[in-house]
């Protein structure tokens, strides 16, 4: 176990590194330039913090950004056309990618090129509320889901079964945008039992949580039902029911563990997904989390938090999925990764 362990840590690294190259190179895709927002009496200066002037990698095939009057524009090593394509050539130690790199291996995001805060400040103040948010969908997606799933695989082909599975068909239909302002219309604004945005109080995030935890509801009840119609048939199932225990005991004690595998396996990435997914929830209820901080960096073309963001999110996703990996083999002793 260890071994795997230190393997797919050493392999998170790769995926990470990936994955900052990428989101690096198509933030820098963006046509217009963020330090001229807002920034008329500093521009030079934001360009040449956040290296903008220079080429993303070693060899840019085009100029990165169109120069600004009266800037110092970084000189590159060579410079030359070819046909309609122009070329600029540096060393990595004048790229922006070796700047962003340099920045993270010191432990920095680097700074917000919107408000001048630390990008790593920015998202600590927001993270919580994410993590509030995802963590109650989550158990709202659990309470709903395991329960569902299992009361539709112990009565397979019957109405009960029916009613059921439609109704979690018809939850992974709704999109969240469409889930959350009819719980707002009719819980907020017809009953009054809760604000329709905002987050001052716990119960503000009751109908965020609910709009966000029902879609993997209806994912996790589909799960579980066909784990347990794969389990409930096992020659040990019936070795249980042989020996005279009880049928809540032979669903809880041993169809149980079998059951909840496929569930385990998508937990993973459905936490990741639940944080993700929060950007769409938090924008139709105002809330105060990491999404709308990276919808609005996204409009802005804050580039370093777009890249803050992005590297959160897939920092989580790595580890959940390392994390579903060891808990598979407490659940079920079989799974032997040495």
């Amino acid at each position: 176990m260890s071994r795997f362990i230190i393997k797919r840590l050493f392999g998170s690294v790769f995926v990470l590194l990936t994955i900052v190259t990428l989101a690096l190179w198509i933030t820098r895709m963006a046509p217009s330039n963020p330090c001229l927002k807002e920034r008329a009496t500093n521009t030079c200066g934001c360009i040449a913090v956040h290296k903008l002037d220079r080429p993303v990698f070693p060899v840019y095939l085009s100029v990165p950004l169109e120069p600004v009057a009266a800037c110092d524009a970084w000189e590159p090593v060579s410079e030359f056309s070819v046909g309609p394509v122009h070329i600029l050539t540096a060393g990595w130690g004048d790229t922006q990618y070796f700047h962003y790199v340099d920045q993270l291996l010191h432990g920095s995001l680097g700074d917000s090129m919107k408000t001048d805060r630390s990008v790593l400040e920015t998202l600590s103040s927001a993270l919580p509320y994410t993590l509030q948010l995802g963590l109650q969908a989550l158990f709202v997606a659990l309470l709903i889901g395991v329960p569902a799933g299992l009361y539709a695989g112990l009565r397979q082909n019957t109405m009960a079964d029916y009613s059921t599975m439609t109704l979690a068909m018809v939850g992974v239909s709704i999109p969240n945008f469409v889930l959350g302002p009819l719980l707002i219309m009719f819980f907020a604004l017809d009953l009054g039992w809760f604000r329709p945005n905002g987050w001052d109080s716990w119960m503000d995030s009751v109908l965020p949580s609910i709009t966000l935890g029902l879609y993997y509801a209806a994912y996790i009840a589909r799960l579980t039902r066909g784990g347990m119609l794969e389990v409930i048939r096992k020659d040990f199932i019936r070795t249980a029911r042989a020996k005279g225990l009880t049928e809540h005991a032979v669903v809880i004690t041993h169809a149980m563990r079998g059951a909840i595998l496929p569930v385990v396996s998508y937990m993973g990435p459905a936490v990741a997904a639940l944080l993700a997914g929060s950007v769409v929830v938090e924008e139709i209820f105002n809330l105060p989390g990491v999404g709308k901080l990276f919808v609005r960096a996204a409009l802005n073309r804050d580039y370093n938090m777009v890249l803050g963001t992005v590297i959160l999110y897939s920092t989580v996703l790595v580890f959940l999925n390392l994390l579903v990996d060891i808990l598979y083999t407490v659940i079920d002793p079989r799974v032997n990764y040495d």
